[in-house]
């Protein structure tokens, strides 16, 4: 099993990292914030302007430590990578099965199914913390909707009328999002779901989750050995990480907004952390981005029993898992892929 390491989140503007001997130092306006040795770390995650020395770069690609570089809102520009050792007879038949409408066709299914039932399962818990109030009800009568909706992905023919029914489901599941929020209404409504750019304080908060989860779903897939282009549900797309948004579906509403709802209704994040632009956009600075990523950050220590494995393993590897359990079946190891179910 992989180890949970570090990840190392560089938020802070014109931070330079550098390296000493084996260790990554973050340097900002030639002062030295931190040391990390460099065999505690998994990836380093840089937003915005932030910089990085050659020598650190050689000593990551050495150590099989990734370097991501994001915007300060979280959009991927680039990945630094050491070199790969993926296995090319996995990724011959990831690439076949791609080209398999059947096949295609059946695991976009898994792929929706579980999305569906663990955005069903978000609503569920929400109603029974709130019986008696009409909230309650309004999100029962949403999870019995997307009940349906699982039932009519189970039947589907083909790839068309799956993605029909995953749209269905998101938009059934959005439109009571703004139940979920129970603290900060004022500065957190949500009234749907914007993205490229998002257009208010709670989308911009899922956009940033978002966009971490899918550069976790991606190193992961890499780590086992799969393409991360070559998707099955997202198909091919100059630019775009299919596969790696094949998987990040079923771990979205886990993962990411429950995380974001928590944030909100703790008051761990602020509307003060939140700026719109001339253009509307809007987002965070700095301060909250950090939030974030502590939240994140402790959040991937907690322990679950993974619904397949029937083993405690770290909320951190849940993508390392389901990428591993993807390729297992993709080899033919497993008759199906077990995709993660939060129970």
């Amino acid at each position: 099993m992989k180890r949970l390491l570090n990840t190392l989140y560089i938020t802070t503007q014109k931070t330079y990292l550098a390296r000493k001997g084996e260790t990554v130092l973050v340097r900002f306006e030639k002062q030295t914030l931190l040391r990390m040795p460099i065999h505690t770390l998994s990836g380093i995650v840089c937003f915005g302007r932030v910089s990085a020395s050659p020598s650190l770069m050689h000593l990551c690609g050495e150590s099989n430590v990734s370097i991501s570089f994001l915007s300060e809102n979280g959009k991927f520009y680039a990945r630094v990578l050491g070199a790969q050792s993926g296995n090319v007879m996995l990724r011959r038949q990831q690439y076949r099965f791609a080209d398999d409408e059947s096949f295609t066709a059946s695991i976009a299914q898994t792929f929706i199914s579980a999305k569906i039932a663990n955005a069903r399962t978000v609503l569920v818990r929400a109603a029974r913390e709130n019986p008696a109030g009409e909230q309650s009800t309004i999100l029962t009568n949403a999870a019995n909707r997307l009940t349906h909706v699982l039932n009519d992905v189970a039947s589907a023919k083909g790839l068309d009328e799956t993605r029909g029914h995953e749209g269905d489901a998101a938009r059934i599941y959005f439109s009571v999002f703004d139940h979920l929020i129970v603290a900060q209404k004022k500065d957190f409504t949500f009234i749907n779901r914007t993205r490229r750019p998002p257009l208010d304080n709670i989308n911009a908060l899922l956009s940033f989750l978002y966009a971490i989860l899918a550069n976790d779903v991606r190193a992961a897939l890499e780590t086992v050995g799969l393409d991360p282009a070559v998707g099955y549900l997202h198909r091919d797309r100059p630019g775009r990480f299919g596969l790696a948004l094949d998987l990040m579906e079923e771990l979205r509403p886990y993962l990411a907004d429950r995380l974001a709802l928590s944030l909100v209704n703790r008051k761990q994040v602020k509307p003060t952390g939140f700026t719109k632009t001339e253009t509307g956009a809007v987002s965070m600075d700095d301060a909250t981005r950090k939030t974030v990523l502590v939240a994140l950050q402790k959040r991937k220590q907690e322990e679950i029993e993974h619904p397949f494995l029937g083993e405690k393993i770290a909320l951190g590897l849940v993508p390392h898992v389901q990428a591993m359990l993807l390729a297992r079946f993709i080899r033919g190891e497993l008759d199906a892929y077990p995709a993660f179910f939060w129970r």
